[in-house]
C-alpha cells in the first residue's frame, strides 16, 4: 500500500514532547517487573491488533499523522548488507591466493598483463590489511603499462585512514600530487570519513578547507560524510549550519580554529594539512568562501537524510527531523529500513510512544520489514516506558517474524529482567540462547551474577561464572565487576573463590589488573577481614601488579573506618613515599578516627601534614576537629579551626555550627551558642534537629526552662521534634523537680510513635519511676522486650533496680540481682525483668517470664531460684513457688538469707505458721545470722497468717537484737580497748 500524507505537512509537532538527544546503539531501561509470558510466537505487541486497513492513524504527544485520499507512489529502498560481493572471471581465484600466500609479488606476478583498472580496483578494495593493499597498490604501479588513477589512491588512502596510519597517508597524498593524479570529490569526502571517524575531527574540516581552495564545491557525499562527522562530535549547530550553507551554494569555515587543533598523533597532522592550504591556496582563488554555480540545491540520496534526520533527532530538534522527513517524501527520495528506524526511535525517545508505533505500521505498508534493529529499539522504548510485557513480547516477535535477535538484543533482554530480579525468565532466555549456540556477552555477567545474588543463589551465579570461563574467560573488567557484586553483598568468600579462580589449570600465570585487587580488597574490606586485606595488598608487587592511588586510599580508608589506625597511619606514609597522592577522603578518614578516640595531638599533626601535602582540607576535616576539640572542652581550638576554615573560603555547615554550640555550652557561654545557632538561620533550611536539640539540652543544663520551652514548643509545632528533643525536655523537667510535666512529655513522647529503641524506653521508664508510677515502667519493660524484641541495656537494668528498690523488695535481693548481671550470670536479665514484673503487680507478665527460664533442664544459680519463689508466692501459686524452693534443694544450693526472706513470704500468704516459726526460731537462736529484712519479712508473715501476737514478740526480739548489736558494735570501737590490744 501507499503512504499519503496532507499537503501542508507529513508531520506537525506539538511542543509538549521534550527534547534530548537519540542514540540508537544506546539502550537504557528503567526498573519494573511484570509478570513474564513464556516465548511463543505472536506477532503484535501488548496483545493488540496490528492491521494496516485503517485509513486515519490518531497517535498523541507529538507528530499527526495524516492519510490524504490520492495516492502518492514513493519508491523504496531494501539495502541487503552483509552478503559478500560474488565475482566473475579471474578475481576468485587472484583474491584466493593473495589470502593464502603473504607473498603478494610473487602471487601476482602470475596474473601479469591479465589483470584490467576494474579488476585491480577489485583486488585493493578487498584488502583487510592495510599493508597488504599498500604492497599490492605498489606491484600495480611497477607495471609499464600501468596508467595512475584516483580510484586507486581512494582505495589506499581509505585504508591507510581506517588503519590510522597517517605517515604513510601523507607520503601517499604527496606521491599522488607528483603523479599528476587530481583529488575528487571521493578523495575529500573519503579523508573527511576517515579522519572524522578517528575523532579527528577538526582536521576532518581542514581537507574541506583544502577542497575549497582548489575550487572544488563538495558533492552531496561529501557534504553528507562532512555532517555525519560533525554530528557524531556533537557539533549540531555547526553540522546544520553546514548543510544549510551548502543547500543555498555556499562553504563557509571561517570558524574554523586551527591553532587548537592538536590531533592524538601529535602537532604533524596539522602541520602537513595547514602546508597543503598555504601551496593550494597560493595557486587558487584567495576567497575563503567558495559559492557554487547553482544558488540552491536539494538533497537526493537516501543515507543523506538518514544523516539529517539522525543529527536533528540527537540534537532534540525533533520538528527539524520531521520537517526532513517530510521532505524526503515530497522529493521522493527511497525510504530504508534505516530511515524508518531512526524516525521511531526519535519519536520514542520524545514520549511519542503511540506515532513510534504508528511509523511501524507504514513501514511495513511500504514492503520495507523491520530488522533486528528496529525491534532493539522497540525493547529499549518499552523498558524506559516501564512495560515489561510489551518488552517481552517485542522480543518474542524477532523469532516470529523470521529475524533472528542479535548480541545487543540479547544483552538489552537480559539486562531488563535481570534489573527486576525475574529469574525463570532470565533462564528462558538463556536457555533459547544457548539452542541458538549464542553465548552471553560478558557485559551480562555481572548484572546476572548480582541478581542471582540478590535472590540467594550464589550458587547458581558461581556455576554461571564458572561456564563462562571454561568457553574462553573474560576481561579483567568483568572479572572485576563480579567481584565488586560479591563485595557489596558481604560475600568475601566468594569473591576470594573467583578471584584466585582465573589462573588455575592456564600454563601462565595471567597478571591481574589493578581493578581486580582494588575490588578484592574492597571485599575483604566489606567482610572485615583486614589482616587478608592487607596479605593480598602486600604480596600483589610479586605477581606483577603495583598498587595505584586508588588501591592505598581505599586501603587506608578502611583500616581507619575500622579504628585500625596506626595501621592506616603507617600505610599512608609509604603512600607518600611511594610518590602517590593521598585524597582528601583518605587523610579526612584518619584525622576523624584520631579525634573519636581522642588523640588530638596525633590528628593536628596529620591535618598540619595533609597541608604539607598541597591536600586542600575540607569541611568533612574541620568538622572533625572542630567537633573533638568542643568534646574535650577545649573551646580555643574549636574556634581557632573554625576561623582557619572559614579563612579558606569554606563555610561553616549545619554540623560544624552544632559542634560549635557544644564548644559554647562546655563554657556556658550561652549567648556564644546562640550567635551560632543564629548563623544557622542563614543557611538553607534554617537550624536543623540536631542544632536545635543541643540548644535545648544546653539551656535545660543552664535551668533557663523558659528558653528550653520555647525551642521544644517550637519544633512540636512543626513536627520537626525527635526522640532526641523529647527525651530531653523530660530530664530538663525531672532535673528541676517537674515531674508531672516531665511525665507528659513522655506520653506525647509515646504518642508520637518516637518510643521505638532501648535508649527511648529507658529514658521515659526513668520518668515514671522517678514520679513513683511503677505500673507504667512495667508496661514499657513488657512492650519493649515482649512486643519489640529489644533487649535492654545497662542504663536499662539502672532504672529497673529504682523500680524494684521503689517497690519495696529488700535491699539483699536488689543487691543480688545486680551482682548477678554484672558478673554476666546465666538468665541473670530474665530474673531481674520477672523481679520488676512481680513488683509491680504485672504478675501475668511476670508468670510468663518466669516460665521462659524455668523450663530449661539446666540448673540455676541462687538469684535465679530466688526470682522464681518471689513470682510464685506475689501471684499466690504456693505449691509452685514450694517447688522451686524444692528443687533448689535437690540441686544442692543451700538457701541464702533472699531465699529465706522469699519463703517467709511464702508461708505467710498460705497461713503455714510453722513454716514461719521454724525460720523464726533459727534467727533467734543463732542458726541464722540476724538480718534486718528478714526479721520484717517474719513479722509481716505472721500478720499475714492472722499472727498478731506472734509479730508483736518478733518485733520485741528484732529490737533487742538490735540493741545488743549496737552495744556489740560501741565495744569494738572503744578505745581504752583499742590501745590496750595495741
Amino acid at each position: 500500500m501507499d503512504l499519503t500524507l496532507s499537503t501542508s505537512s507529513f508531520f506537525s509537532v506539538s511542543s509538549s514532547c521534550s527534547s534530548s538527544p537519540c542514540k540508537l546503539q544506546t539502550l537504557d531501561f528503567p526498573s519494573n517487573s511484570i509478570h513474564f509470558l513464556g516465548f511463543k510466537p505472536h506477532i503484535n505487541f501488548n496483545n493488540t491488533n496490528n492491521t494496516h486497513a485503517h485509513t486515519k492513524v490518531r497517535v498523541f504527544l507529538g507528530f499527526k499523522l495524516h492519510c490524504y485520499s490520492k495516492s502518492v507512489s514513493l519508491p523504496n529502498k531494501n539495502v541487503n548488507k552483509g552478503k559478500k560481493k560474488r565475482y566473475g572471471g579471474i578475481l576468485p581465484s587472484v583474491l584466493r591466493s593473495l589470502e593464502l600466500d603473504n607473498d603478494v609479488e610473487n602471487t601476482l606476478d602470475t596474473y601479469h598483463g591479465k589483470l584490467n583498472p576494474k579488476e585491480q580496483t577489485v583486488i585493493l578494495k578487498e584488502q583487510s590489511n592495510w599493508d597488504k593493499a599498500v604492497r599490492i597498490f605498489k606491484w600495480f604501479k611497477s607495471q609499464v603499462d600501468y596508467v595512475p588513477n584516483v580510484i586507486h589512491y581512494n582505495v589506499v588512502l581509505r585504508a591507510l585512514g581506517r588503519s590510522k596510519k597517517w605517515d604513510e597517508l601523507r607520503l601517499c597524498w604527496i606521491e599522488m600530487a607528483k603523479e599528476g593524479v587530481v583529488p575528487t570529490n571521493n578523495t575529500y569526502g573519503m579523508l573527511v570519513d576517515v579522519y572524522g571517524k578517528s575523532g579527528l575531527v577538526k582536521e576532518a574540516l581542514l581537507w574541506i578547507k583544502h577542497m575549497q581552495l582548489r575550487g572544488i564545491f563538495p558533492d552531496e557525499v561529501t557534504m553528507s560524510t562532512v555532517v555525519k562527522v560533525l554530528k557524531d562530535a556533537a557539533e549540531y549547530d555547526r553540522a546544520d549550519r553546514f548543510f544549510k550553507n551548502w543547500s543555498v551554494g555556499k562553504i563557509e569555515l571561517d570558524d574554523l580554529d586551527f591553532d587548537s587543533s592538536v590531533d592524538q598523533e601529535g602537532i604533524s597532522l596539522k602541520q602537513f594539512l595547514l602546508t597543503e592550504l598555504f601551496r593550494t591556496g597560493g595557486r587558487s582563488n584567495s576567497s575563503t568562501n567558495l559559492v557554487a554555480d547553482v544558488e540552491s540545491r536539494k538533497p537526493r540520496l537516501t543515507a543523506t537524510y538518514n544523516t539529517l534526520i539522525d543529527l536533528y533527532g540527537k540534537a532534540g530538534r525533533l520538528k527539524d527531523a520531521a520537517h526532513v522527513f517530510s521532505d524526503m517524501l515530497k522529493a521522493g527520495v527511497a525510504l530504508d529500513t534505516f530511515t524508518f528506524n531512526t524516525m521511531i526511535f526519535i519519536c520514542g525517545s520524545q514520549g511519542c510512544l503511540s506515532e513510534a508505533k504508528a511509523l511501524l505500521d507504514k513501514m511495513e505498508e511500504r514492503g520495507i520489514s523491520p530488522d533486528t534493529k528496529t525491534y532493539n529499539i522497540f525493547l529499549s522504548l518499552y523498558a524506559r516506558a516501564g512495560d515489561i510485557d510489551a518488552v517481552v513480547q517485542c522480543y518474542k516477535n524477532i523469532r516470529a517474524l523470521g529475524l533472528f535477535p542479535d548480541n545487543v538484543t540479547h544483552r538489552a533482554v537480559l539486562k531488563i529482567l535481570s534489573e527486576r530480579n525475574m529469574v525463570d525468565e532470565v533462564e528462558s532466555v538463556i536457555l533459547e540462547m544457548e539452542k541458538l549456540d549464542k553465548r552471553i556477552h560478558e557485559s551480562s555477567l555481572p548484572l546476572l551474577a548480582k541478581m542471582y545474588v540478590t535472590a540467594g543463589l550464589s550458587e547458581k551465579a558461581k556455576f554461571l561464572v564458572e561456564k563462562s570461563q571454561s568457553c574462553g574467560g573474560f576481561s579483567s573488567k568483568t572479572y572485576a565487576a563480579i567481584i565488586d557484586v560479591y563485595a557489596e553483598n558481604g560475600l568475601w568468600a566468594e569473591a576470594e573463590s573467583l578471584f584466585y579462580s582465573n589462573t588455575e589449570g592456564s600454563s601462565s600465570v595471567q597478571k591481574k589488573d589493578v581493578l581486580e585487587y582494588n575490588v578484592m580488597i574492597k571485599a575483604y574490606g566489606k567482610g572485615e577481614q583486614y589482616d587478608k586485606a592487607m596479605s593480598l595488598f602486600r604480596g600483589m608487587r610479586n605477581q606483577g601488579t603495583w598498587p595505584d592511588d586508588c588501591t592505598y586510599n581505599s586501603l587506608i580508608q578502611m583500616l581507619a573506618g575500622a579504628d585500625l589506625v596506626d595501621n592506616a597511619r603507617d600505610l599512608l606514609a609509604e603512600m607518600q613515599e611511594a610518590g602517590l597522592k593521598a585524597t582528601c577522603s583518605t587523610f579526612s578518614a584518619v584525622i576523624a578516627t584520631f579525634a573519636k578516640n581522642k588523640r588530638l595531638s596525633d590528628a593536628v599533626d596529620l591535618f598540619q601534614e595533609m597541608l604539607r601535602a598541597d591536600v586542600k582540607p575540607n569541611e568533612v576535616v574541620y568538622g572533625s576537629l572542630i567537633d573533638a576539640f568542643a568534646e574535650d572542652g577545649n573551646f580555643e581550638e574549636a574556634n581557632c579551626y573554625l576561623h582557619v576554615m572559614e579563612e579558606s573560603g569554606i563555610s561553616a555547615n549545619h554540623i560544624i555550627l552544632t559542634s560549635m554550640i557544644k564548644a559554647y555550652g562546655k563554657i556556658g557561654s550561652v549567648e556564644g551558642a546562640k550567635q551560632m545557632y543564629e548563623k544557622m538561620n542563614k543557611l538553607d533550611g534554617g537550624p536543623d534537629i540536631v542544632a536545635s536539640n543541643s540548644m535545648l539540652n544546653l539551656y535545660g543544663e543552664l535551668g533557663m526552662l523558659s528558653e528550653a520551652k520555647l525551642i521544644y514548643d517550637y519544633l512540636r509545632e512543626k513536627n520537626g521534634a525527635d526522640g532526641v528533643t523529647f527525651a530531653t525536655m523530660m530530664y530538663v523537667y525531672k532535673n528541676m523537680g517537674m515531674l508531672d510535666e516531665a511525665i507528659e512529655v513522655a506520653q506525647e513522647m509515646k504518642k508520637s510513635g518516637l518510643v521505638r529503641d532501648c535508649v527511648t524506653y529507658t529514658k521515659v521508664m526513668a520518668c515514671y519511676a522517678t514520679k513513683g508510677e511503677l505500673v507504667e515502667c512495667g508496661e514499657l519493660l513488657y512492650e519493649m522486650v515482649v512486643k519489640q524484641k529489644l533487649i535492654p541495656d545497662r542504663g536499662t537494668f539502672k532504672v529497673l533496680y529504682t523500680v524494684l528498690k521503689k517497690g519495696g523488695i529488700p535491699s539483699e535481693a536488689v543487691r543480688e540481682l545486680e551482682t548477678s548481671y554484672n558478673e554476666g550470670r546465666p538468665f541473670a536479665k530474665q530474673a531481674v525483668i520477672t523481679s520488676v514484673f512481680s513488683v509491680v503487680g504485672l504478675h501475668a507478665y511476670a508468670l510468663e517470664s518466669c516460665g521462659n527460664f524455668t523450663k530449661e533442664d539446666v540448673g540455676f544459680n541462687s538469684f535465679a531460684y530466688n526470682a522464681a519463689i518471689r513470682a510464685y508466692t506475689a501471684y499466690g501459686k504456693i505449691d509452685e513457688a514450694l517447688k522451686m524452693y524444692m528443687r533448689m534443694q535437690d540441686e544442692g544450693l543451700e538457701p541464702d538469707v533472699v531465699t529465706l526472706i522469699n519463703l517467709v513470704n511464702c508461708y505467710g500468704k498460705a497461713g503455714m505458721v510453722e513454716g514461719v516459726k521454724r525460720i523464726h526460731s533459727q534467727l533467734k537462736y543463732g542458726d541464722i545470722e540476724p538480718n534486718e529484712s528478714l526479721y520484717e519479712a517474719v513479722i509481716d508473715a505472721y500478720k499475714n497468717a492472722n499472727r498478731h501476737d506472734l509479730a508483736q514478740l518478733v518485733s520485741q526480739d528484732m529490737r533487742l537484737a538490735s540493741d545488743v548489736r549496737q552495744l556489740t558494735d560501741s565495744e569494738a570501737k572503744d578505745p581504752d580497748e583499742a590501745s590496750l590490744s595495741q
